[in-house]
């Protein structure tokens, strides 16, 4: 299973925004400092902030002083809404989670196990905020804590 650029970039992009936030930033972000700084095309932050947009997550300012800002706090905006936002999939069944997984449009054996798979990676990345990556959640101390968690 893997998430495409789209959601990968888009995450990365509102992590920036979230981080110049972090750092006492109050106007709105250009889309070329996080270009510039996330090394993305320009072309293709356009796309996917239209996308955010849409969503609600973040609003654009014009002018001068123009760019983009966040809707909400980092600490109110979960990454799944982000990969939601710009229509990331994030499906490990071979049918996409519709069920029919043969040409017969039967259920396979296994496919309860990897939609099940499924929901935790959604639940995931529900869980999951951009303050939580901005303040670096997911390294490797966090991760050896989820690990002895698990066991």
């Amino acid at each position: 299973m893997k998430l495409s650029t789209r959601g990968r970039y888009a995450v990365m992009a509102l992590a920036d925004m979230a981080g110049q936030v972090a750092q006492g930033r109050d106007a709105a972000v250009p889309l070329a400092e996080i270009s510039a700084r996330q090394e993305i095309s320009l072309a293709y932050l356009e796309q996917l902030f239209g996308a955010l947009r849409r969503a609600g997550l973040v609003a654009s300012r014009r002018g001068a002083q123009g760019g983009y800002c966040l809707t909400r706090a980092p600490e109110e905006i979960r990454i799944g809404d982000i990969t939601r936002a710009v229509d990331e999939p994030v499906t490990v069944t071979r049918c996409g989670n519709r069920g029919g997984c043969l040409r017969r449009h039967a259920r396979c054996m296994t496919h309860d196990l990897w939609a099940e798979l499924g929901a935790h990676i959604y639940a995931f990345l529900d869980a999951a905020t951009l303050a939580d990556v901005v303040h670096g959640r997911f390294g490797d101390e966090a991760a050896q804590v989820n690990v002895e968690a698990v066991r």
